[in-house]
């Protein structure tokens, strides 16, 4: 059984993963149940359900946390620059690819304003890069 990527314990790998779990439940709270993102966000009225499945978005955003501190230990080594600059990076491939790529899905299927699309982006860019940053700090990389 491995009990290290690259050097780092996977136990603390977990550690990390985990808190970056929390980090993602808090900025979703706070960047989507604000007044200027449910102003924004109203189209989707009609399909969202009423209340929030906590647990549910909880454990999803931990296993996010999880499986993205394991892949920025994997990629690390391949990106460029200091452990922090390297978070940067990182956040940034994700936010292409998790945001970016959503909200480009969105502009070709649904009637969205721009000012909806334009806050999604700068606050997933924004919640994309924190994160990479706190993985950078936290899981130095050879």
């Amino acid at each position: 059984m491995t009990t290290s990527i690259h050097g780092i314990p996977v136990v603390r790998i977990a550690a990390v993963g985990l808190s970056a779990g929390l980090i993602f439940a808090t900025a979703d709270a706070l960047l989507n149940a604000n007044p200027l993102a449910v102003r924004l966000y109203e189209l989707y009225r009609p399909i969202a359900r009423e209340s929030v499945n906590a647990p549910l978005g909880l454990s999803f955003d931990m296993i996010s946390g999880l499986v993205m501190g394991t892949l920025f230990v994997i990629l690390a080594p391949a990106l460029p620059g200091g452990s922090l600059i390297k978070g940067i990076e990182f956040g940034l491939i994700a936010w292409f690819f998790r945001v970016a790529m959503q909200s480009a899905s969105q502009l070709v299927m649904l009637r969205i304003s721009g000012a909806a699309v334009v806050y999604g982006l700068s606050s997933g860019l924004a919640e994309m890069v924190v994160l990479g940053m706190f993985y950078g700090a936290l899981l130095k990389t050879r």
